[in-house]
């Protein structure tokens, strides 16, 4: 049995609960995302984060969804949609839901779609988080950084976490998590690209023993303008600097696309995905299985409604909310 708190040990904020997509992944296809806190509550406050600065940076585990609503809505998802991955992640640290472990559990016995848990694993050494994060199928942990100076420049952590109090966690974990550990290093031009930073992280991701190092680099707008990508010849180029050899996480290629006849349904379900991060038409034509004609003809309108607006980065045209906007339905 997990600890848990009752929904209102949260305070009087409402739950930061939200299932969105499916969405585009490039680790995980088409993943049913499930966000257990509030927007941007996090244990770091990465340079490289596409949802900006961290506005509650905490250790606190708390209870901040009602685990029931959480289950029931992804039951509801499940019935209308196919994803390839059920992914506890989203806009914060998943594991500072205190009941991370219900969670878990209840989404398993939804269906036979895989549960992944996508997190920053800064909270296991705690032996609590362990027993909850080993109930996921997948555990998809990070690491940015292999000596403290860069842990504290790139990941600006809340008082109390060290790189290596956070390293001791990820090894533990290892030692009771049977499953996969797929282990994510951003990298970052300029910052961690160079070989002895690399040659730090490698080490310390020895240490975690993964069954795969993922190498991603912030081809999405982040929250720094200091956080710049890294192409891809040079990260494929960093490959065989780990053990085992890192592979490089592609861009999205095209998928088959569907029609969609209702545009009404088809610019809610856009502007949901553009409410939790920026993408491209590419992106949202793929994560969402929509026709591109389509989803222009949708990201038009929502502009002409101001609920959206676009920019570019490093070449590529980005699609975004805007923050507080509501649009009107359409005739």
């Amino acid at each position: 049995m997990f600890r848990t708190q009752p929904s209102g040990s949260a305070g009087s904020e409402p739950p930061g609960t939200k299932v969105y997509g499916p969405v585009p992944s490039r680790r995980l296809g088409r993943s049913l995302g499930v966000d257990l806190v509030p927007f941007k509550t996090c244990t770091y406050d990465c340079v490289y984060c596409q949802l900006g600065r961290t506005t509650r940076k905490t250790l606190e585990r708390r209870a901040f969804c009602r685990v029931g609503e959480v289950i029931d809505e992804v039951r509801d998802r499940l019935a209308a949609s196919h994803p390839d991955y059920i992914t506890v992640a989203g806009s914060g640290e998943p594991t500072l839901e205190i009941n991370l472990g219900e969670v878990l559990e209840g989404l398993k016995g939804l269906s036979d779609t895989p549960v992944a848990l996508l997190t920053n694993g800064s909270l296991l050494w705690d032996e609590e988080v362990q027993r909850a994060a080993a109930l996921a199928d997948v555990v998809m942990p990070s690491l940015d950084a292999g000596d403290e100076d860069l842990f504290l420049r790139i990941n600006r952590p809340v008082e109390g976490l060290s790189l290596s109090k956070v390293l001791h966690g990820l090894e533990g974990f290892r030692d009771r998590f049977a499953g996969p550990i797929w282990l994510e290093v951003m990298v970052l031009a300029g910052k961690t690209d160079a070989r002895d930073r690399l040659d730090a992280i490698a080490d310390a991701a020895a240490r975690i023993r993964p069954d795969c190092i993922q190498l991603n680099t912030p081809v999405r707008p982040g929250g720094a303008g200091s956080a710049r990508a890294v192409d891809r010849d040079r990260l494929l180029g960093l490959r065989n600097r780990f053990v085992p050899h890192a592979e490089v996480i592609a861009d999205f290629a095209p998928s088959p696309e569907r029609d969609a006849s209702d545009l009404e349904e088809s610019a809610d379900t856009v502007l949901a995905l553009l409410r939790r991060r920026p993408c491209t038409i590419n992106e949202i034509a793929v994560g969402l299985d929509i026709r591109c004609k389509t989803v222009r003809i949708v990201l038009g309108r929502l502009q002409d409604d101001k609920t959206v607006h676009c920019f570019r980065k490093e070449g590529r045209l980005y699609y975004a909310a805007v923050a507080g906007a509501n649009r009107g339905r359409w005739e």
